[in-house]
């Protein structure tokens, strides 16, 4: 049109005519391509408009209103004030209300409201505005329903979800509740170092800080009727309530049999009968049994599937070779053998479970280093300098329980 482009949309339609062919265009004006147009955003919005004039009481919807509110078009509009007789009897009262406010003092309205259909329960959304005449009195309305059924049944879906969520999380806070008491009766800590067998002892066990379980990591350090001390570290597969009843169960079994005079790898091997006639088929554990004897300052010892003792000595950290031995409940017929270490005066051993040296994405020997350079960069005589060892290896959230016994044979034994 007068040398500009412009975009028009055109109707045409061909038919046979004798032997001839009738072609018809048919140009669409501005005003049908809106027409099509909000059809198009009824459609694609689950909506329809309406109006009501209250000076000659008609009411015209579209064709999306009457789909809408399950009404055939036949039935014809309903007036504004009848509105409410469509809606759950539940939900009438408020959008009476809204539409007497809207009457009275021209007040818009956007109120939620349901209707029963033959599809079934509808969630439906009405917004109202009042169009006033010169002496600002309300001569027609203006409004759009839109069904909102889809939405409200995503947000039941997500409020029942979080509850069953918040549900869950409280069993869980519950349980563990309930197991960090069991596992603090069963494993009371000494809130100093202790003496066993000459020999200077420092124990530190730090629950996991993320998730809703207490573990299964647990310590003995006892001395035993000959004089002999026993040191014991171990950490059953899994967390709560089974995990706890698992520990304690290898807790005293472990030393019952050592009092009575079972070794090391013969205690082992029982545990391992124990836990594979007590739990069930994935139910596993690791640990070192230790027993110093102080006459001859020699340390027995014996593995099954736990990381190795980190020994200090002369301002040099190594760690102890393991001899054979799997986990526990891994297997029938396990082999479990002993070593042996002399202790001299200064020398530091440190037991621990794998929660102090194992990070996500982290190989095991990378953690192993870290602890041993953590380690000689914290060494100290005093008592409690576990405690700065411990937080420069433990930095951010824990992931799992750690539990550490730091045996020191003293400089000048007494």
């Amino acid at each position: 049109m007068d040398g500009v482009a412009e975009l028009s949309t055109y109707t045409v339609r061909a038919a046979r005519l004798g032997d001839g062919l009738f072609v018809t265009w048919l140009r669409h004006g501005s005003s049908d391509r809106q027409e099509q147009r909000l059809a198009d955003v009824q459609r694609l919005g689950s909506l329809g408009w309406a109006s009501w004039s209250l000076v000659t009481h008609e009411a015209t919807w579209s064709s999306q209103v009457f789909e809408l509110l399950g009404r055939a078009p036949g039935e014809g509009p309903v007036g504004l004030t009848d509105l409410p007789g469509l809606a759950l009897p539940e939900d009438a009262p408020a959008l009476a209300r809204a539409i007497g406010e809207l009457l009275g003092a021209g007040r818009p309205f956007d109120v939620p409201f349901r209707i029963r259909t033959a599809d079934g329960l509808r969630h439906l959304r009405a917004v109202a505005e009042a169009v006033p005449d010169a002496a600002g009195r309300p001569v027609e309305v203006h409004g759009v329903v839109q069904d909102l059924t889809a939405q409200r049944s995503a947000e039941l879906a997500l409020v029942e979800s979080e509850r069953a969520v918040l549900t869950q999380h409280d069993v869980l806070r519950a349980e563990r509740t309930l197991a960090g008491r069991l596992q603090h009766a069963l494993l009371p800590l000494p809130t100093r170092p202790v003496r066993l067998a000459g020999l200077r002892v420092e124990v530190a066990y730090l629950p996991a800080q993320s998730g809703t379980h207490v573990g299964g990591d647990w310590f003995s350090a006892i001395e035993l009727p000959d004089g002999d001390a026993l040191f014991v570290v171990g950490d059953v597969a899994g967390h709560g309530m089974d995990a706890v009843a698992t520990m304690a169960q290898l807790r005293f079994t472990a030393k019952g049999m050592v009092i009575t005079g079972s070794s090391l790898t013969g205690a082992l091997a029982r545990l391992n009968t124990l836990l594979l006639h007590s739990r069930g088929p994935h139910g596993t554990a690791t640990m070192v049994l230790a027993r110093y004897d102080p006459a001859e300052r020699r340390l027995i010892w014996a593995q099954a599937g736990h990381p190795p003792p980190l020994l200090l000595r002369d301002g040099q950290a190594h760690y102890l070779d393991r001899p054979s031995g799997i986990l526990l409940g891994a297997s029938t017929a396990p082999d479990f053998a002993e070593a042996e270490l002399s202790l001299a005066p200064g020398d530091r051993v440190l037991l621990y479970t794998d929660g102090l040296v194992e990070r996500p994405s982290e190989d095991l020997d990378r953690g192993l280093k870290r602890l041993s350079e953590a380690v000689l960069s914290h060494h100290g005589d005093e008592s409690g300098s576990l405690a700065p060892m411990l937080a420069a290896m433990l930095e951010g959230e824990r992931r799992d329980d750690v539990c550490v016994l730091d045996i020191r044979v003293p400089a000048d034994p007494q």
